[in-house]
């Protein structure tokens, strides 16, 4: 037990530690870092909460087996559809989303599923107008087609991929 609380503590203790030398010898630059470090919490705290609560739902009323039906191997078009719509309307930092993307996997999602999500962060609809606006109508549904069509293809990858190294 201890081994694993030391282990967790590893990394927090050995930033704190670099920030103490670091204000020893040149104090200017610590505050300036601790201001930084302080500033990308503050982006990070609405997304993480929002990844949270989600999170917290969902183990509140979501069971694994509606996970494996919605999002597992056998989900079919409707699965597709959920996943690539769901990373679709996705917003804030990536990394917010992981917690949640895990807590799915070990309920059942497939990596197929996952995967085509994070493809599929990439269109953003609320950036289609101004993309419009500089690249005309045509590119932007090309470009917006092919990305769904990537992310398609990146998730039959990952999930042969995954698949391949779990059996052995």
């Amino acid at each position: 037990m201890w081994r694993t609380v030391l282990r967790r503590a590893a990394f927090p203790a050995s930033v704190a530690a670099l920030y103490l030398v670091l204000a020893c010898l040149r104090p200017g630059q610590a505050a300036h870092a601790l201001r930084s470090s302080g500033h990308t919490l503050a982006q990070l705290a609405i997304p993480l909460c929002i990844a949270l609560t989600v999170m917290f739902v969902l183990n509140l009323f979501v069971r694994p087996a509606h996970i494996s039906r919605f999002l597992g191997k056998g989900a079919g078009l409707r699965g597709i559809a959920l996943s690539s719509a769901a990373g679709i309307l996705s917003m804030g930092p990536i990394y917010a989303w992981y917690p949640l993307l895990k807590d799915l996997r070990e309920k059942g999602a497939s990596a197929f599923h996952l995967a085509n999500f994070l493809g599929n962060r990439a269109v953003k609809p609320f950036l289609l107008p101004v993309m419009v606006f500089y690249f005309g109508w045509a590119f932007t549904v090309v470009l917006n087609v092919l990305i769904v069509l990537g992310a398609l293809a990146t998730a039959a990858g990952v999930s042969l991929v995954v698949r391949t190294n779990r059996a052995v």
